[in-house]
């Protein structure tokens, strides 16, 4: 594993990184409080599966992820082992962190397909709903989603599997639209059928 300062390149200054060819953890924190803080009040361990498989209870997902909730305390300590069982890249992302202690306001962990990573975030004092998904293109879209609440949390975020209401639905998966198409088929089919037997 190689540790790296970025403070030299644009868009990395200040970020504390590990890479290697399993992925990264970027921004991790396991002692710097944050402001608000005067101690860690508890801390959490949260093991996160990534794959398809756990796309498939919800509908119009293809990606998804073992947990898509995750609740802690206020200035808690939170550890997580990302575990990525597909063959493609995924990420956990947690956005909106303060940018003084966390660089781009961001905590990052990325795995290769078939790698584990772990990293370590304190979050602040504040009740807040922090937005977790995978930054690559369409996987958050397609189910890689999920909300990190500290405290009471300050609202729910949109279309998290499992959690929250979608904010476009799937329409083929409503039985009112279902039963409304069948019905206007049928309809068709017997307007068609009434012209049919009037010009015979």
């Amino acid at each position: 594993h190689s540790q790296m300062d970025h403070s030299g390149h644009g868009g990395h200054a200040g970020h504390k990184m590990t890479l290697d060819a399993e992925g990264m953890v970027m921004n991790w924190n396991e002692d710097t409080l944050p402001e608000d803080c005067s101690a860690i009040s508890r801390d959490y361990a949260f093991e996160v599966h990534a794959g398809t498989k756990y796309a498939e209870p919800y509908n119009g997902t293809i990606f998804g992820m073992s947990q898509h909730e995750f609740r802690v305390e206020p200035c808690s300590r939170i550890t997580v082992t990302f575990i990525n069982e597909d063959e493609v890249r995924h990420q956990f992302m947690v956005h909106q962190l303060p940018k003084y202690l966390y660089p781009q306001g961001m905590f990052h962990l990325e795995a290769a397909g078939g790698a584990t990573k772990t990293g370590t975030f304190i979050v602040p004092s504040d009740n807040r709903t922090y937005l977790v998904h995978c930054d690559l293109a369409q996987h958050m879209e397609k189910g890689m989603k999920g909300q990190l609440v500290v405290g009471r949390g300050s609202v729910d975020l949109p279309s998290v599997p499992g959690v929250t209401a979608n904010f476009r639905r799937d329409w083929y998966t409503d039985p009112v639209v279902l039963l409304g198409v069948f019905a206007g088929g049928l309809g068709f089919s017997l307007i068609g059928l009434l012209l049919f037997l009037w010009r015979r």
